[in-house]
Formats: structure tokens, sequence, C-alpha cells
């Protein structure tokens, strides 16, 4: 047994004994006719989660966190001779997209909105018809940084309609809320190991349109490592990864998923969703406030606004509950400090449960008013 942390974090998750054990296993050279098939059928299972049709789409893994597949996708997909990015920004991790084109010098329009609202997407479609040049529209399905779930369905209608793919950011959304590659108009999503699917950090993967990437041969090509059409030609040739592959880490996915599947989609969600009306209960019975509208949040991520007390200081409420086996997390607002409390990974109503008595402990021995004040009053 290893001791059981709760992770509250957005990613990575807490994950299970089992996915952990399945690391322990004999060595192998990832070269290996075993160790192939074995990742095979790990791209199979990727497009199911995402109901993907394998005719049309595949899974292209690579080694890396998830930032790793906002580079491939944008240095990777963007077709001569002047293609142009359209990127639906209302977050931390859009505007991460925005400082990949600035890195690769992409041309491209960072349409920035607040991010604590959702996008307008009248403006977005303004600008579409204004830059018929546009072949990229990118955004993020859950802001990770605030917990907004951006109307990923709509966004990708639209750039269907004035000819550009959607390609969309679901690290903190796939294997946690239902996604269909087809119905929610997704040319390609990309995600990591450690978040939804609950296994360890270092493996992320894109699951795209095969005849896009194909296409995308004849790009410029502006990474040798980061170019989602060598390893996906890799793939497709030898059944490996082009470079040394996370052995142990392809393991410890290859159970995630297993379970997953055992526990099934709806449940799944059902059980995340348990776990966010838990954190939002335990919340409000102390008078914290959201960051963010609760009917425009994801289910998976609530952004909890700082109190107006003279004693607090989230170190030290960080470091009470992180001595006692729960990890809290600061926001990524710059107008608001907030912390995250987020319901992914293996955890369910009862850890939450248990995190509050922590929780009201520590604002306790702070000295912190229950409930919490706030300028203005609660």
């Amino acid at each position: 047994m290893v001791k059981r942390n709760i992770l509250l974090n957005p990613g990575p998750a807490t994950t299970s004994d089992t996915v952990k054990m399945a690391q322990v296993v004999p060595d192998i050279c990832p070269r290996e006719k075993d160790f192939a098939d074995l990742m095979k059928k790990i791209r199979q299972d990727l497009l199911k989660i995402v109901h993907a049709d394998y005719k049309k789409y595949t899974s292209v893994l690579f080694c890396g966190s998830g930032t790793i597949n906002i580079d491939i996708c944008l240095n990777s997909l963007i077709p001569p001779p002047n293609g142009k990015i359209l990127i639906i920004n209302n977050g931390a991790y859009s505007s991460r997209a925005v400082e990949v084109c600035e890195y690769y010098g992409l041309d491209y329009i960072n349409l920035k909105f607040p991010i604590d609202e959702l996008p307008d997407l009248e403006l977005a479609e303004k600008i579409l018809i204004e830059n018929p040049e546009i072949k990229l529209v990118y955004s993020t399905h859950n802001e990770t940084g605030t917990g907004i779930l951006n109307p990923i369905r709509e966004i990708g209608a639209l750039a269907h309609k004035y000819g550009a793919i959607s390609v969309v950011d679901t690290t903190s959304t796939l294997a946690m809320l239902p996604i269909d590659m087809e119905k929610d108009n997704i040319d390609f999503c990309m995600a990591s190991a450690q978040k939804g699917i609950q296994a360890m950090a270092g493996l992320s993967f894109i699951i795209g349109n095969k005849e896009i990437i194909e296409t995308s041969k004849n790009y410029p090509k502006r990474s040798y490592y980061c170019n989602l059409y060598l390893q996906y030609e890799y793939f497709e040739k030898t059944g490996q990864m082009h470079f040394t592959p996370p052995v142990q880490t392809i393991y410890a996915l290859m159970q995630a998923l297993k379970e997953y599947f055992n526990e099934g989609e709806e449940p799944k969600r059902q059980r995340h969703l348990r776990t966010f009306e838990a954190i939002h209960k335990g919340l409000e019975e102390l008078g914290f406030k959201n960051a963010i509208k609760k009917e425009w949040q994801s289910g998976l991520v609530v952004s909890v606004i700082y109190p107006d007390d003279k004693n607090w200081n989230f170190e030290n409420i960080h470091d009470y509950c992180y001595n006692r086996g729960f990890t809290i997390y600061p926001g990524k607002i710059s107008s608001l400090n907030t912390f995250r409390l987020c319901s992914l990974g293996a955890i369910d109503e009862n850890d939450i449960k248990n995190f509050f008595k922590v929780f009201k402990e520590a604002l306790i021995s702070n000295n912190i008013s229950i409930p919490v004040i706030y300028k203005g009053g609660n």
C-alpha cells in the first residue's frame, strides 16, 4: 500500500494503487513487438474515449506534459503560404498558445476576452469573415486556471463554416466530460495521461483527423521532435514512438484505461460531478465566494476568491492541509487572488467531506473568521 494523498490541484491527479503498481513490470526494450502491440491497443482505446471512428481519426502519443501538445499542433498544422491562427483566449492556457505562436513567429490573432467570461461568438465569427486566411481556430475546453467551460461545439462549427480546422485543448476534460469528435466539431483534441485518465505524468497525446495529418506532411517543418506528421508516420510504419518512450508510464496508462472502461463514461462523469458538488457545498458552508459563475463552470475546477481577512495566508492554509494529506493550489486570475479546488482524479465526495474537516481546522488554527469575511459582506 502507498500513502494516499488527496490532490485537489488541477493535475497531476490522485491515482489508484493499481495504476501506481502497474509500473512495476519486468524491463523490456520498447522496440519489441510485444510493446508495439501494447501501444497499438492504447491508441485504439484513446479513440474510444472520444467516440472517434478509427477510419477517420488516429491518436499520436508524445513524451511530455500537456504543453507539448500545444506546441505540436500549432507548429505542425498551419498550411503554407499564409495560413493564420485564431486563438479564442479567455484564460492562462489559451494565453500559452499565444506564447507558442510568438515563439515560432506564426501569424495569429489573439481574440482575448476577460478570463471570467465566456467568449463572444459573434465577435469570433466577425474575425473569421474578415480574415479568410485563418486556417486553424484554437480553443480551450476547460480553462483550468478558472474552471470556466468554453462552448467548443459552437466554436468548432464556426471554424468549419469558414474553412478552418478546430483544435481544442481538452487536457482537463478528456475522460471526465463526454467528448465526441464529430458532434463537437473537433478536428484535433489534446490531453495528458495524468488528468482525466488518472495515470502518470510524462505522457501526452493528440487525437486527430488522419487526412489532415497526412496532408501536413507538406507543411513547413518547424520542429524535429515536436512534429505531428513525423510521429504519426513512425507509429504507422513501426507501431512505435519515434524516440524512446516512457516505458513504465505507458504500463500505468494501460492500467488506467482499463479502469476507465470498467467504471464507464457516465458513472465516471457522475462521480466527478458528485465531487464537484461536494466542493461547492463545503465552500458555501464556510462562506467562500466563487470567481466564476457556477453555471459557467466545467464541473471539474472551482476557483475560490481569497477572503478579506487580515489573518488569511494561503501558504499557511496550504501547509496545514498538505501536512494532513490534502493538496490545494493557487489560482491563475491576474485581477483576483484565488485558489482552486478540483474534482479530478480517483477521488469521490467522501474525500471532499474529509478535506473540509481539515480545511475548517486550518481556518480555526489561523484565527480566520467563519463564515469568512468579504468586503461589502457575504
